[in-house]
């Protein structure tokens, strides 16, 4: 079954702001949508993602900035089209169901007050409850269903309007674990399907890895981070971006010596007494981080390093090997999650799937391709 939903070569953000007073909520954000595209605005809460969507939507009035649907200005600050006549779609949080409505009025719903003709109306709403997979609920009433139905419910009610963007904000967030993990499912398969050019918010890592084509990583109303989810998990920007996607192991250290073979570049490090390498292959994309490490080797500033508990490793290798005592382990199913000292007292974070217990003591190693350095206080590109 296919629903044609309007398309859009590319929508264009251009240095969109949002005060409130004299808060800056969003400031200088920019961010081009291609068409088909599923683009994730990631960050902790109160980092600006919902205000920023609610901007492209047209629900908040931008500060400055404007805003472009295929090379038409629709937002500039002091003109703007209505968020009603922009054609786009938007999923809330909450559902916003109208509990005294069935699921089929309650989808119908923008198509009554557009007037299509009732025949469309049952058309158009029986396609779109067969593509979120809720046949045989249509006279049920929201009170009636699950969470993830009632999600579901939400989305058909939007995309039976055919937006030309559609966008979600934490639409899973109020699911129990496993509701999130099945709908984040549906909602991957819809977008396939579809191929409509959406943009989703989350505060969720995995939720943003799974889902999108790009993610934008926010902090306090600023973008730190755009690219695929292999480059913000592999290859964060800067520490705040390496922190929020998981190196737990985050320590101040020394460059002590820089070398140079095919194409790669070799970090000693000195962390508090103990001595690690670090192996980088530096691009044009992030020469700006090799420049800001020379900068620091030769000014002898600390640096941080950022590692993930998964890349360490049990009993391997040489170089970055180093003695651990076990602390605290925590039971998890697949691995442990494991809590260790060093013979410098830092404290190390790990996993492992082997069955260790406390207070036994092991020999950790670290790949150097796996440890991460960035200069204090110096956003790069990644």
């Amino acid at each position: 079954m296919v629903i044609m939903l309007r398309e859009i070569k590319q929508v264009i953000v251009e240095d969109l702001s949002k005060n409130y007073g004299d808060k800056e909520a969003v400031i200088n954000f920019n961010l081009i949508l291609n068409k088909g595209e599923f683009v994730t605005l990631l960050g902790p809460s109160g980092c600006g993602k919902s205000t920023a969507l609610n901007c492209l939507a047209g629900l908040l009035p931008i500060s400055s900035g404007k805003i472009y649907v295929d090379e038409e200005c629709i937002d500039d600050g002091v003109k703007r089209v209505p968020a009603e006549k922009r054609g786009f779609g938007m999923v809330f949080q909450n559902y916003a169901l109208f509990p005294h409505l069935t699921v089929f009025k309650n989808v119908a719903f923008g198509l009554e007050l557009k007037k299509v003709p009732k025949d469309e109306i049952k058309e158009r709403v029986a396609k779109v409850i067969k593509m979120v997979h809720l046949e045989g609920y249509e006279e049920k009433y929201p009170g009636q269903m699950s969470g993830g139905e009632q999600q579901r419910v939400a989305i058909a009610r939007c995309i039976v309007l055919e937006p030309s963007l559609l966008m979600l904000d934490e639409p899973l967030s109020n699911l129990d674990a496993k509701l999130r993990n099945d709908m984040r499912y549906e909602l991957k398969d819809l977008h396939e399907r579809l191929q409509v050019t959406s943009v989703y918010v989350t505060h969720d890592q995995q939720e943003a890895l799974a889902l999108s084509d790009r993610i934008v990583v926010m902090k306090h109303g600023r973008i730190q981070q755009t690219g695929t989810p292999e480059e913000i998990y592999s290859r964060p920007a800067n520490l705040f971006v390496a922190d929020f996607m998981g190196f737990r192991n985050i320590w101040e250290a020394q460059i002590e010596e820089i070398t140079e073979h095919d194409g790669e570049t070799r970090f000693v490090i000195n962390s508090n007494g103990l001595k690690f390498t670090s192996q980088i292959t530096f691009t044009n994309k992030n020469q700006g981080l090799k420049l800001a490490l020379q900068h620091a080797f030769k000014n002898q500033i600390n640096v941080n390093t950022a590692i993930r508990p998964e890349d360490f490793l049990i009993g391997q290798g040489a170089t970055n090997k180093h003695h651990c005592k076990v602390e605290m382990v925590e039971y998890l199913g697949q691995n442990r999650s494991v809590i260790g000292t060093l013979d410098n007292m830092e404290q190390v974070a790990f996993r492992t799937d082997e069955k260790i217990t406390g207070g036994e003591e092991l020999e950790l190693w670290l790949p150097p391709e796996r440890l991460l350095i960035f200069p204090k206080g110096v956003s790069t590109n990644g």
